[in-house]
């Protein structure tokens, strides 16, 4: 791309400006080192963009590395190309320590890093990157290496781009329109950079910025944006006032068409938006929007204590994830019935009976411990067994019914939102929580003695929840039975609760099973072991396993040969039906006081 000299003068003062700010002490690191990033995109080459890391103040010896984020490890290393490392000496070797570690020694005190992201021709979600004529997603753990043992200093981040396209990104402004400022290695890290023919809208929120940003396919909208930027607004509003402030200084909404999935920052968010959908069922966004912007607190800022700022090496495990998902759904749907908007289930009624049946029909749910769900979220199945469980699931139901613990002890005084409050007082900035942490907080809020014995059941231990022993706090009482499944036409069906994924670099399906009592289990067969064919038909892909499995009756025999840890085998399976749970909850008889806790509760206070 063309510099001009007027903005090379302007941009080689910054750089210099920067060295002397770096040469103060970094505060944690003890570094005075400089470092400069440049990312060039050409639509030329869609294939993938470049990435030059400039570091000034350099000690001989350092390294790089490509960090590992903590909910999905997309192994970009994998896709890093023509790494190189100049110096004054000219080209200089490196070692490459580990998959995501780069081993570097320099005879001075600068070099010049260089290498390509060469990006995977695969579907994609939101939250990774990818280049278009009309613009793309760049940054972030994806794109940018950081120096180990110096994530505190702040660096510079100048994208070349085609002419035309704009930025939108969570990274702090300079004079410069492309060149931005990272705090640390952990913003820089941490805020993802839409690019392209944009659309962007700003409003501001307790005199804090915010900027919705989208990128569609083509540069024609058909949605009503000026009713997206205001029910974004909204949930906005009734989020900093659920945790009493804003914890950022601005905050960028990254809204990306033709693709699905969202994922959490500081102070942005990517999510994936069609246009066809926002035109014509925009409310289907509103609680994964609330959702994901929670986050900002509840995850990110109130961290599970097992999460490090950085980490290059394998991807790391929380055993309070079963908090930061599970309120997260719990406030996605609360969120925006306070603003007013449109929600999936009409009442809070509805949805709690929704989330109840679910807990009943994945048994795993109510055997394993959420601390257990929580540490095997981001493992490939199999750390479950033979059993399925939603830590999303089982963290909103805890919250729920916490919720009625504390609405009951103060009298309608407090809710879980006071419990949210807290835990950002005390945990909001570096201090990461465990499990007793949220036990401790609830305590100081309701002051109850059920409390412990809640959490010891049903945290710790992952017995199933007595949901009634909550319900009647409220005036509710939950009805329970089973029936056998059927289809829409009333006809039994087979147990079809059987799927199968493939592991990374893996040619072959492997299975998952989600109950311990269905027929697949009974017969043998086990969440893990490799399907190599059925009726000896083999299972190249998804089509021949579903197209086979989709159309099985009752009392149907088939022959499933699994490679299990001990060998092959050819197991018969005779196909029966299955139970599934039916739930009902209903008002009761109770005195003023609790059909007044019950009216709060319903209305969503």
């Amino acid at each position: 791309m063309y510099f001009s000299r007027a903005l090379f003068i302007t941009f080689f003062f910054i750089f210099l400006l920067a060295k002397v700010i770096y040469a103060q002490k970094d505060r944690k690191s003890g570094s005075g080192v400089a470092i400069h990033y440049v990312l060039k995109a050409d639509t030329a080459d869609l294939s993938g963009y470049d990435i030059e890391i400039h570091v000034q103040n350099a000690p001989h010896h350092f390294q790089l590395a490509m960090a590992t984020h903590h909910e999905y490890d997309d192994r970009f290393w994998r896709y890093v190309q023509n790494f190189k490392v100049e110096t004054s000496a000219g080209l200089i070797g490196f070692a490459k320590k580990d998959s995501a570690l780069w081993d570097i020694s320099i005879p001075g005190n600068s070099a010049d890093i260089s290498y390509r992201i060469q990006l995977p021709n695969t579907p994609r979600f939101a939250h990774q990157p990818f280049l278009s004529a009309n613009g793309g997603l760049l940054g972030d753990v994806h794109s940018f290496m950081y120096l180990v043992g110096h994530v505190y200093q702040p660096s510079y981040v100048h994208f070349q781009l085609p002419a035309g396209w704009q930025i939108a990104t969570g990274l702090a402004k300079t004079a410069q329109a492309n060149i931005f400022r990272a705090s640390s290695a952990i913003e820089l890290l941490d805020c993802p950079v839409l690019v392209g023919h944009l659309h962007q809208w700003k409003f501001i929120v307790n005199e804090v910025p915010h900027l919705v940003a989208y990128l569609p396919v083509s540069n024609k909208l058909h949605f009503d944006s000026a009713l997206l930027v205001k029910n974004i607004q909204q949930i906005v509003i009734q989020t900093a006032r659920l945790f009493g402030g804003i914890p950022y200084k601005n905050y960028v909404f990254l809204f990306e068409d033709g693709v699905n999935g969202a994922l959490e920052h500081a102070n942005s968010v990517t999510i994936g938006a069609a246009d066809t959908l926002l035109t014509h069922n925009m409310q289907e966004m509103y609680g994964e929007i609330a959702h994901e912007f929670s986050h900002s607190w509840n995850l990110v800022r109130i961290k599970p204590a097992d999460y490090t700022d950085l980490n290059y090496g394998p991807q790391e495990r929380s055993a309070g994830l079963w908090f930061s998902e599970g309120l997260a759904m719990f406030y996605a749907d609360l969120l925006p019935r306070r603003a007013g908007l449109y929600v999936e289930d009409k009442t809070r009624l509805a949805h709690l009976n929704a989330l109840i049946s679910r807990y009943y029909a994945d048994t795993g749910n109510m055997v394993i411990a959420p601390a257990k769900v929580s540490l095997a979220s981001n493992d490939d199945p199999g750390s479950l067994g033979d059993y399925a469980a939603s830590v999303h699931l089982q963290g909103e139901l805890i919250g729920s019914m916490l919720d009625m613990l504390i609405r009951s002890s103060t009298n309608g005084r407090h809710s879980f939102d006071d419990v949210m409050r807290l835990m950002f007082k005390r945990h909001g900035k570096n201090k990461g929580f465990y499990a007793k942490d949220v036990e401790q907080i609830v305590t100081d809020v309701c002051r109850d003695n059920e409390v412990h014995k809640f959490f010891r059941n049903y945290v710790y231990q992952g017995k199933s929840i007595d949901f009634n022993k909550y319900l009647r706090l409220i005036g509710l009482r939950l009805q329970l039975s089973y029936q056998a499944a059927i289809n829409n036409k009333g006809q039994l069906i087979g147990d079809n609760r059987i799927y199968i994924w493939r592991p990374h670099d893996d040619t072959l399906y492997h299975l998952i099973l989600t109950s311990s009592s269905g027929c697949w289990t009974k017969a043998g067969v086990h969440t893990g072991n490799t399907i190599l064919s059925i009726n000896d038909q083999p299972i190249k892909t998804r089509a021949s396993f579903y197209n086979v499995v989709n159309k099985l009756k009752i009392d149907d025999k088939v022959i499933m040969e699994v490679k299990q840890p001990d060998g092959i085998h050819k197991i018969p399976i005779t196909v029966s039906g299955y139970q599934i749970p039916v739930t009902q909850i209903t008002k009761i008889e109770c005195r003023a006081p609790v059909q007044k806790l019950y009216q709060q509760w319903d209305n969503g206070k």
